[in-house]
């Protein structure tokens, strides 16, 4: 009989955009794969793959108490019904209402924890007093025996580990989803006009604001440069750009927005800058699929951003909320084509050493065999 692996993960798009990978390698070791979303936008394509899906009653609000209960205990009748050999659970209410439930029905569990959110960059009295709670459930959700946990970066791994008082053996450091190297190729520069990009969710806390003022302070000094945005609303969101803001942007024209785009590796190819101002994250994706492609990165010097570069070696860091400062190293890299290309050079290499899709991968089935080791039915 095949052992039975669970994905629990927040939506659809984000299981086939940074999951998919592992669970066909877990699948070439084995195993028969569940995935259990909150959304069922491209469900079709687990078909493809011999995937069976499940759709969570999962909110994105986290509001209503009772709605939220319900979902625990959907997940807890979905573990007994499945019954798999080990869980792997992914963002944030999937590990807090997952974890919880693989504690009460006793199964091996994985919890990633792709990036803390935005309640652990509380500002209001409101946000503090959310924080607390969630730290609270951290512990309680991730205070079980059979649980490993993987961080993306160092600093969230020290928070949560100290927050739940967790024994730091039970966690594991993997630098994010990895990259497809044979998909993100190395590409030289393109011609003139240099062309800046973000890519990303048009949220607040991605730095959207700050890469759009940095856009126009150097639109008003005159600087010969295309300043785009690839990426889509959120409208589910709190942190969302509203629409009017968005129009008003667009309609001063220093920025062209691409809206979502699936062609990522082409607009980094097109490209010779990569902008991510955000104000915290697990590692992003997009940074080390752009230092695959050979290109220089200007993010923030904060936890995950700092983490998928090597500072002045294959980006620059800068002060996140900060447009100015944003402004000028876009300016440097603008002006400085040997260092642009120096940097794009090494954050190839960067990306061969240490975020090639297939180090990730193996580091996720030992992981499984681990537990498997330990807590599996003998």
């Amino acid at each position: 009989m095949k052992k039975r692996l669970l994905f629990i993960v927040n939506t659809m798009e984000f299981f086939l955009s940074h999951r998919l990978p592992i669970a066909r390698a877990a699948q070439k070791a084995g195993y028969e794969i569940h995935v259990a979303t909150g959304t069922n936008y491209g469900h079709q394509h687990l078909k493809l793959y011999g995937f069976k899906h499940y759709l969570l009653p999962l909110s994105r609000s986290g509001k209503n108490l009772l709605r939220e209960t319900w979902t625990t205990i959907f997940i807890i009748r979905l573990i007994r019904q499945i019954r798999p050999d080990i869980v792997h659970l992914v963002t944030i209410k999937p590990v807090l209402y997952g974890g919880l439930a693989a504690r009460i029905c006793k199964v091996p569990c994985v919890a990633a924890i792709s990036g803390l959110g935005s309640v652990f960059m509380a500002q209001t009295i409101a946000e503090r007093a959310l924080r607390f709670f969630v730290a609270r459930f951290y512990r309680l959700a991730l205070g079980y025996k059979k649980l490993r946990i993987i961080f993306q970066n160092a600093d969230d791994r020290k928070i949560i580990t100290s927050l739940c008082d967790l024994p730091f053996e039970k966690s594991i450091l993997i630098p994010g989803s990895g990259v497809d190297l044979t998909e993100y190729k190395y590409y030289p520069e393109p011609e003139s006009p240099i062309k800046v990009i973000f890519a990303g969710r048009l949220l607040k806390d991605k730095g959207i604001r700050e890469f759009v003022r940095a856009a126009s302070i150097l639109s008003e000094q005159g600087i010969d440069a295309l300043f785009m945005v690839a990426g889509a609303e959120d409208n589910g969101n709190p942190a969302t750009i509203r629409s009017e803001i968005l129009e008003q942007w667009r309609t001063e024209g220093r920025v062209e927005f691409l809206e979502q785009r699936n062609d990522i590796a082409k607009l980094f190819r097109d490209s010779h800058i990569v902008v991510l101002p955000s104000y915290r994250e697990g590692l992003p994706k997009v940074l080390i699929e752009a230092a695959a492609c050979g290109r220089a990165v200007v993010t923030t010097d904060v936890p995950g951003c700092r983490d998928a570069i090597i500072p002045d070696e294959t980006g620059i860091l800068v002060p996140h909320r900060n447009a100015l400062a944003l402004a000028e190293t876009i300016k440097k890299l603008i002006y400085n084509p040997e260092l642009r290309r120096a940097m794009g050079k090494a954050g190839r290499e960067l990306a061969e050493r240490k975020f090639a899709i297939n180090y990730v991968v193996d580091a996720h089935m030992n992981l499984y065999d681990e537990l498997d080791k330990m807590y599996g039915v003998k």
